[in-house]
C-alpha cells in the first residue's frame, strides 16, 4: 500500500478545517469538518501517521494547548449540530483547553467564504442561497479576525507547498 502526501491531494478536493463559523456549512459539510477535526486530533495527539503535513494544523500546532484548542474547535461545530439537531456524540468532543483565540485574516474568511459558495453552488443550492450575500463572514469561535491576506498556510490553485504564489514573488 502506499503512502499519499497531503500536498499530493488536489486543492480543490482538500480536507479543510474551516476558519469560518460553522453555521455556514451545510449538511455535509458540518458532517465532514467534524470527522476532520477528530482526524486532525489524532494527528496532533500522534495516534496516527497520516496527515501528519496538513497544513491547516500549523495554527493548532503554534497554541499553547494544541490539542486543547483543536477539543474547543470541535466543540464549536459539535454545537452548531447539537442546534440543528444532529447527534454527534459529546463525549468525542474531549477536554477544551483554555479559552484561547487564535488570529485569522479577513483574507482567509473571505477565500474560505468563496471556496464554500463555490461547493455549495454545485451541491447543495438552498444552503448556497443562505451564504450567498453574507459580506463579512465571521471566524469560527475559537479564531479572531485580523487585517490580512490569505494565511500563508492555505494552499491554493496558484500556490506551491511553501503557501508563496509563484506568479508573485
Amino acid at each position: 500500500m502506499s503512502t499519499i502526501s497531503w500536498h499530493d491531494l488536489p486543492w480543490q478536493d482538500a480536507v479543510r478545517l474551516w476558519s469560518l463559523h460553522p453555521r455556514y456549512l451545510d449538511a455535509r459539510g458540518l458532517v465532514a469538518v467534524w470527522r476532520e477535526g477528530l482526524l486532525a486530533r489524532a494527528v496532533l495527539q500522534g495516534k496516527t501517521k497520516g496527515y501528519r503535513s496538513h497544513p491547516q494544523l500549523e495554527r493548532f500546532r503554534g497554541a499553547r494547548r494544541p490539542v486543547g484548542l483543536l477539543n474547543r474547535y470541535l466543540l464549536g461545530v459539535y454545537q452548531e449540530g447539537a442546534a440543528r439537531g444532529y447527534r454527534f456524540r459529546r463525549e468525542k468532543v474531549g477536554r477544551p483547553g483554555p479559552a484561547e483565540v487564535v488570529p485569522v485574516t479577513r483574507g482567509q474568511l473571505q477565500y474560505e467564504l468563496s471556496h464554500l459558495r463555490r461547493k455549495l453552488r454545485k451541491r447543495d443550492r438552498a444552503s448556497y442561497q443562505r451564504i450567498r450575500d453574507v459580506e463579512v463572514p465571521d471566524p469560527h469561535p475559537v479564531f479572531r479576525a485580523v487585517p490580512g491576506g490569505i494565511e500563508p498556510w492555505e494552499r491554493t490553485e496558484n500556490r506551491r507547498g511553501d503557501g508563496r504564489d509563484p506568479l508573485h514573488r
